[in-house]
This record gives C-alpha cells, structure tokens and sequence, in this order.
C-alpha cells in the first residue's frame, strides 16, 4: 500500500479547511519573464475592455449587450431581433474557439484573458500587495488584534475596493444600457434615474463582494469552464505541468544541499521550496498534477524556474507542456479530435462571414393583412398590407414611400403622408396595393416592392397579390 500515491488532495479544495471552513489564500508576490508578459497583455486587454463601450464606429457603439431592448452591438455591428441568428452564431463560435484552445493549450484562457482573474491579479491583488505587503506580511496582519494598523490597512484598502468596483460597476453599466445614456444619466442627475441607481448599486455590491471576499471561488466554483477539462483535457493537451519524472526520479524530491551532485544521488531536482504552492493564487500544489483548480497563470513556472536558476540546476521544473512529453518524451501533435474542432470553428466562421455579408442595414418586411381578402373596386383588384421597416443605421430616412416594381398599379400608404424612420428604429403601418385584373395571370400573383428614401433605394420586399381565379 505504500507505494499507492497520495490522492487525498483530490478530496478537497485548496481553499476549503478540514472543518469546511473558508480558507483565505495569501499568494505570494509573483515576478519573473510570464509575469511580465502577462501584465502587458492584462493591461492591454483592461484598455479594451474599459473603453469598449465608449468607442463608437459609423456611429455604433463597438459592443453592446442591451437585453432589455434586445439591441446588440458587436465590433460596431448592430444586431435587432431580428438578427438573433447572427448573435447567437457569434456566441456559438466563441464558445468553439474556447474549446479548441482548451483541448490544445488548457485553461491558459483563464489565467491571462479572463476579466475576473485580469481584474483580480492585476489590480485589486496589486493593490492589496501595495497597501498590506507580500504574502508573509499579509498572514501576519490577518492574524494580529484589530488596532490602529490594521483598521487602517484594511479600511484603506477596503475603500479603494468599493470604488473600483463603482467604476467597473458603470463600465458594465455602459455595456447594458450604452455609454450615451450612461452619460445622460450622470448629466441629469441620480434623483431622476432612481431604478438606475439602484442596480448601479447592485452592480457595485456584486462586483466588491467578488473582488474583495469571494475571488478566486469564481473560478473553482462558480466558473463551470474549470469543469470542461474534465471532458476536454487529455494527455496531450498543454498545461502548466510539473515534470514529475525529472522532478521525482528514483527517490523522490528533497531539500537542496549544494555540496552533493542529485544526478549520481537518484534525488529529483524539486527541493521541495514549496514556493510554487505559495505563489499559486488558487492554492494548489501543482506537482498533484492537473486540477481543477488551476487557471494556467504560470506564476508557479516563474517561481520554479527563479529557484533552480540560483540553486544551479536546470529551469523548466514546470513548464507548459502536455503530460505525453514528460512521460514519454514525445512531440505535440496536432490530433484528429484537434483538426475536427479546427474543422467546425472554421465551418462557422465562413459561414458567419457569408451572413455578415449578405446582411442589409435596412429591412423591410411587407405582409398581406391576415384574414382579409381581396376586394374589387372596378376593374382593379385590391389587397392590403401591413409593413414595417428596420433602420439598423446611424442615418434618419425623412422621405420614405414605395414603388411597384415589374407591374403596373397604385400604392397608398394608410395615415401619414410624411413617412419617416429614425435612426436605430422602427416604423410600421398599413398600405393598399390595386392591379386591373387584366393585368394578372393567376389567383396569386408575386409582386415586387423597392422602398426608397427620397431618391435612394434602400431595400426591396416581395409579397403575394391575391385576385379571383377567373374574371367572367
């Protein structure tokens, strides 16, 4: 039995004590070549998200997820109802490219894209580091009496929280509801936008007991992504690994003595710092192996390869790479589940590319009133119609009417002369179509309509006309 593994870390969280108590992680401040690399592409990416609802092209918004008015915009693209395929299509290949890149490189999406752990470890952890200190000063004032220092330190770094949070809270905000009526909102004042205030609130709420208390349980219970390596992940796939056979050996890991050589010894090269559990935010030891709890974040590779640097053995301990090339020594290779993922994810974007592409920015839909049927009015035949047309532009269309295209005939709009539709909206009504019965071929005769805008075409519409199947 005992040369049976100790699997019992698979029994519990890192941040779960043995009575099942929240046990708060106090990661060490990470540094080195990943770290530095991280902090360009999370400051990168913090710009591109802050500023995204605040960026406008042909006058669209650069995204917008406005549920409540079922109104999106994606890279400046807007999407009505009406374009809900398009959406839903974008999502599916996001979800896809998700999943290819999971299946090949791990979780890598989590530790250096993700917002919750860019906003987490690039700045509220930062901050707390800046305000508290590293990790072992972090435990020490944890556990001291509240006095002055503490109250001060953790009152301090408690209201810097809640007003990033706020900050976050009306970016995300601008993301709903779009950064125009964000600033009318603030121009007239929070007493006339009560219900706005309130889910401000809410949103700040959230945000700070995210940031400030729940934090990395976002990604070990919250998150159902770490649940997909389960399904996803094989021996193939890159992760952040511990090369257990160099770092094992015959006799396993020990502590460092620089007056013996560990390759004549039969000693793994770990020495057993266990800085890389120290510096790993979510509290695991990465040399169990691949676990849910690791978000790829490679501060464990930066701490390992610092350690055998200055002990004089050779970096990679830990490293991105799949667990066939530390126990077999072989190559990546591009796998068939791999190419068929690839396969579908380009499968998809061809066919979003192509729908994008056929997409109007103006619709209009012309449909024979239900339940009504055509009446004469001398020789011409009569139908109605209801019609509605979709302005998905920036440009108000003033002088809006219709013609017959292919067929003589009159149109007649019901109600307003002056037909308009303003920009980003709608408007619909009703409209009379007459054709001499000389004129028609058969009881349902397809008939075309061009809608303008003073002299410009802007969409057209086909529709059905209706006569009797003889005229005697």
């Amino acid at each position: 039995m005992s040369n049976i593994p100790d699997e019992t870390f698979r029994d519990t969280i890192g941040t779960i004590d043995e009575e099942g108590l929240r046990r708060f992680i106090f990661p060490k401040r990470p540094s080195g070549k990943f770290y530095e690399y991280r902090k360009w592409i999370s400051y990168f990416l913090l710009i591109v998200l802050i500023a995204n609802p605040f960026v406008k092209i042909n006058g669209n918004q650069f995204m917008l997820f406005n549920v409540l008015e079922r109104r999106f915009n994606i890279l400046s693209f807007p999407f009505w109802p009406q374009d809900f395929y398009l959406f839903v299509l974008f999502m599916i290949v996001g979800v896809v490219f998700v999943i290819l890149f999971t299946v090949i490189f791990g979780r890598i999406f989590c530790g250096w894209i993700c917002p919750q752990t860019i906003f987490l470890e690039m700045v509220f952890r930062r901050i707390e580091f800046w305000i508290e200190g590293d990790r072992g000063a972090q435990i020490r004032l944890s556990k001291q009496d509240w006095n002055a220092e503490k109250i001060r330190k953790k009152g301090f770094k408690w209201f810097i929280f809640l007003i990033i949070s706020f900050l976050i809270a009306n970016v995300f905000l601008a993301y709903l509801i779009s950064s125009d009526e964000l600033f009318k909102m603030i121009e007239d004042g929070p007493g006339n936008h009560g219900s706005t205030l309130i889910s401000l609130s809410i949103f700040t709420g959230v945000f700070y007991f995210i940031f400030a208390w729940f934090r990395e349980q976002v990604c070990i219970i919250a998150c159902p992504y770490g649940r997909l390596q389960g399904v996803l992940l094989d021996n193939k796939s890159i992760n952040v690994a511990y090369d257990f056979v160099r770092g094992e050996k015959e006799l396993g890991r020990a502590k460092f003595n620089k007056n013996e050589d560990r390759a004549t010894t039969g000693k793994g090269d770990c020495i057993d710092c266990k800085l890389c559990v120290h510096v790993c935010p979510t509290g695991i030891d990465i040399r169990n192996g691949t676990q849910l709890e690791c978000i790829n974040c490679t501060a464990c590779i930066d701490e390992c390869d610092s350690m055998m640097e200055s002990v004089g053995l050779p970096k990679g301990l830990i490293r991105y790479a799949s667990e066939d090339e530390i126990e077999k020594n072989s190559k990546f290779r591009f796998t068939t589940r791999m190419k068929g993922y690839t396969s579908v994810l380009f499968i998809l974007i061809a066919v979003l590319i192509g729908l994008l592409f056929i997409r109007t920015d103006v619709e209009a839909t012309i449909l024979r009133l239900p339940g009504q049927l055509f009446q004469h009015k001398g020789d011409n035949i009569s139908n109605i119609y209801t019609f509605k047309i979709i302005n998905k532009t920036n440009t108000d269309f003033n002088d809006i009417h219709f013609k017959l295209v292919g067929i003589n005939g009159t149109l007649k709009v019901v109600g307003e002369q002056d037909l308009k539709v303003p920009r980003q909206g709608m408007n619909e009504g009703t409209l009379f179509i007459e054709i001499s019965h000389f004129l028609l071929e058969s009881d349902k005769t397809k008939i075309k309509i061009d809608v303008y805008d003073g002299n410009k075409k802007i969409e057209s519409s086909t529709t059905n006309f209706l006569s009797p199947r003889s005229f005697d």
